[in-house]
């Protein structure tokens, strides 16, 4: 599991339950919020029959270690069983003495079941070559690559269930509250605050945007070579934890300790109309695709409404997706009732095997058009909306992209390319770990989902650190705001920025993209999956 550190540049995930929550690599959203309640309007939990996991567990057959098994035989047989309640079920855990060999059985079970691209996992991997179920899982994808050379799955993983619940519900974790990015990852490196939480240990000791990393508990970030104490300051993972901070601000630098607090995410923030000469303008950044986020969204909405906003700019630059009914709504939001009522948000492909046997119907997740209490959105009924980009727009956010685009809606990009993720998973949790493997495509209304390798901007201009999100001076919100008027891509904003498409792992400057995110923030979910049957 991947913590996120200077030279990773993606975290690894997990499942929520044995319900098998659908989850979108490209899209993080979720059907009827992650674990929460079920609402009015379609909320997500109807949308897919769940088929009840068996209550007895057969026992494997002896003999090939290397044989597939149906994945509900060897469910649950664990060589470290849980005890206690679930807290997402409200039962007891359904583990049962097992071995690691039983949870490598199921991980090869469970891919061959439910993986996207089955049949091209290579036939020659031993579950013996493996010490844990994880490195077998880790292994257990295809080998291809996409038209631009990038591998065709850079998203298979598995995170801690309890960690990932806590998450997706909550968007709860350790840390200091301060968003790290990389504009250069290589020496000299260029580490910047790309935004704060507000109330947390960042925002209170008064850290901004744009402040540049000097040094991690006297480690030199820039060209030192020490990087496992930089990592683990960047990325703290208990609470309390303190590490020292040396930032440059401005022309000042100052040095300061943070302790690590259990961090609440504010996933719209910077709510604001702004007056052009061509109009009334909104504008709003959304971080996280999470449960919080949907009244937040519906207030912000609200208030445009309120405003008379003509034009619309919505900042996902540092968005990496979460749940599949927020995006929904999110683009229902935007969008007018003519354009988007009874139109198909998503289609989700599965492979031909129809692992979760799903009706046609029961794979189109619609534009929903109430919240989860059933309340009608507000609509702004806009036939063309503004997204702020770059390389860390993914999953739940480039649906909300390329769905609006398959009802007509027309959606400018300014940025940077997107990361590249129309693929989709049902998380499983299986012995306290969730496994997270490709099972869907998500496509839109015109049948289009192929933007494996991202949605590349109509006009490329590089982040901006020496001015706020949200402030019109800040070079994508400017350009932003000078284009929707008529004006032409700005060359001097695109020659900044590196065109084409980048791989996270290249740090260039220009295309910063975050350091450490967090298991929701990279992916798709949808609610109430079933089992395979």
């Amino acid at each position: 599991m991947n913590s996120g550190n200077a030279s990773a540049r993606e975290m690894p995930r997990s499942t929520v339950s044995a319900a098998a929550t659908f989850v979108l690599a490209c899209a993080a959203l979720v059907l009827a919020g992650c674990g929460g309640g079920g609402g009015g309007g379609g909320g997500g939990g109807g949308a897919f029959p769940i088929i009840a996991p068996p209550t007895a567990i057969a026992p494997p057959p002896s003999g090939d270690d290397d044989a597939i098994l149906a994945s509900s035989t060897v469910a649950g047989l664990c060589a470290a069983p849980r005890g206690g309640i679930n807290p997402e079920t409200g039962v007891a855990y359904p583990d049962k003495s097992g071995t690691l060999t039983d949870e490598k059985r199921w991980a090869r079970g469970w891919i061959d079941e439910t993986y996207l691209w089955y049949g091209e996992v290579p036939t020659t991997l031993k579950a013996a070559d493996y010490a844990t179920p994880v490195a077998y899982f880790n292994v257990l994808k295809t080998p291809l690559v996409t038209a631009s050379g990038r591998a065709k799955d850079r998203f298979h993983y598995v995170y801690d269930t309890e960690r990932y619940r806590q998450l997706s519900q909550n968007g709860v974790a350790p840390g200091y509250g301060m968003e790290f990015a990389f504009v250069r990852n290589s020496r000299p490196r260029d580490l910047r605050i790309a935004f704060t939480e507000p109330g947390s240990p960042a925002a209170e000791a008064g850290i901004a945007r744009g402040a540049k990393v000097l040094e991690v508990d006297g480690i030199d970030v820039i060209n030192g070579t020490n990087t496992a104490v930089i990592n683990r300051g960047i990325s703290p993972t208990t609470l309390g934890e303190t590490h020292t901070f040396k930032l440059q601000e401005g022309s000042a630098t100052r040095t300061l300790t943070l302790a690590a607090a259990s961090v609440t995410r504010t996933p719209v923030q910077n709510v604001k109309s702004i007056d052009t000469g061509s109009g009334r303008v909104g504008y709003l950044l959304f971080n996280d695709h999470i449960t919080t986020s949907e009244p937040q969204l519906i207030d912000a909405f609200n208030q445009f409404r309120q405003d008379g906003i003509q034009d619309l700019v919505l900042d996902m630059r540092y968005n990496g997706g979460g749940q599949l009914n927020i995006a929904s709504r999110l683009a229902t939001m935007v969008s007018s009732s003519t354009a988007s009522s009874g139109k198909t948000f998503e289609r989700l492909v599965f492979n031909d095997k129809n692992p979760f046997r799903l009706t046609p119907a029961q794979s189109i997740i619609p534009f929903y058009g109430t919240s989860r209490t059933g309340a009608p959105l507000p609509r702004l009924g806009l036939s063309q909306v503004t997204v702020l980009v770059g390389p860390d727009t993914c999953s739940a956010s480039e649906s909300v992209v390329n769905s609006l685009r398959g009802i007509d809606v027309r959606v400018n990009l300014v940025g940077g390319a997107t990361c590249g993720k129309p693929y989709g998973f049902s998380p499983q949790d299986n012995c306290g770990t969730s496994y997270f493997a490709i099972q869907f495509q998500g496509v839109n209304a015109k049948g289009f989902g192929d933007y494996g390798d991202g949605f590349v901007p109509d006009c490329s201009v590089a982040d901006d650190f020496d001015h706020a999100l949200g402030d019109p001076a800040e070079a994508r919100l400017a350009v932003a705001l000078a284009m929707r008027g008529g004006g032409a891509c700005p060359a001097s904003a695109s020659a900044k920025a590196l065109p084409g498409l980048l791989e996270k792992s290249e740090a260039i400057e220009g295309q910063p993209y975050l350091l450490h995110r967090t298991p929701l923030r990279e992916m798709r979910v949808l609610e109430a999956a079933p089992s395979p049957g």
